[in-house]
């Protein structure tokens, strides 16, 4: 094994989920033994130029989210289909049993670990941007940090409302269920949908949700410095807003040695 193959691994796709054709899906895969990360971090993923796209190297890398817990026996990924991106018109062809490569590095700080003590998490995010709160909402850690938990997901519309059935399931969760009380009474789930009209979904973007009052009152909870622990990601120019709104409300981001109230992801 060379030097720089050493840095990663080859594992396998074991499932394919199509959520909008041609546009949005997900897969999972083998997790290499030994890899570890931290509930919100991203993985650096790897495919093979099968297309030999002129100017990509003979592997083509990009950063990933996992949606997966910390714990899981896989890895899953959530992923939009990028028009003639050199990545994903790679990725969205592959099949079970194809391979795909993973850095042994875990990267990434959008995690609780970042935050000042709170009572309440928020987690904002756009399209797939879902995905890192998908594997927070998984790791048991994050429901004994937090009194309650948000999840507000915004989309254009009702069908990218992704992994509606994990979402409504974890209040079900088997291991949450046991190891944590009342999940049902501190999980809060609030769709967006901003281009169609629906009953049962809010309609504005999260930043004006966020500044009118309405996420508080869709969930009783008041929005404070002292309560309120805010995570983003998504589009950029939704997390350059949302975090301009926080900061003029007193809020602090998170650096790397210094907690905050505020953490949003940079790799997008």
């Amino acid at each position: 094994m060379s030097e720089v193959e050493s840095k990663y691994t080859r594992e396998t796709i074991t499932s394919l989920k199509v959520w909008v054709p041609g546009k949005l899906f997900s897969f999972t895969c083998t997790r290499p033994t030994g890899f570890r990360f931290t509930a919100g971090q991203f993985a650096r993923l790897g495919v093979d130029n099968t297309l030999q796209l002129p100017g990509e190297p003979e592997i083509i890398w990009r950063a990933y989210s996992m949606v997966s817990g910390p714990y899981d026996e896989h890895l899953e990924f959530f992923s939009i289909v990028v028009p003639d991106g050199a990545f994903t018109s790679h990725l969205s062809q592959l099949k079970v049993g194809s391979p795909i490569y993973i850095d042994k590095t875990n990267f990434g700080f959008l995690t609780t670990a970042r935050f000042e003590s709170g009572k309440d998490l928020w987690l904002l995010g756009s399209g797939t941007g879902l995905a890192p709160f998908l594997s927070i909402l998984h790791d048991p850690h994050t429901w004994e940090q937090f009194d309650n938990i948000v999840l507000v997901h915004s989309a254009r519309t009702a069908e990218e409302l992704v992994y509606q059935d994990m979402i409504n399931g974890f209040t079900e969760h088997p291991v949450l269920s046991e190891l944590i009380q009342n999940v049902d009474k501190r999980f809060f789930y609030v769709p967006v949908v901003t281009r169609e009209q629906l009953s049962n979904c809010l309609t504005e973007r999260i930043t004006t949700l966020l500044e009118n009052g309405e996420l508080s009152r869709q969930t009783g909870l008041p929005i404070s410095t002292t309560r309120s622990r805010f995570m983003i990601c998504g589009n950029p120019e939704m997390v350059t807003d949302i975090r301009k709104i926080l900061k003029l409300k007193g809020y602090s981001p998170a650096r790397r040695n210094t907690p905050g109230e505020i953490a949003v992801e940079n790799y997008w």
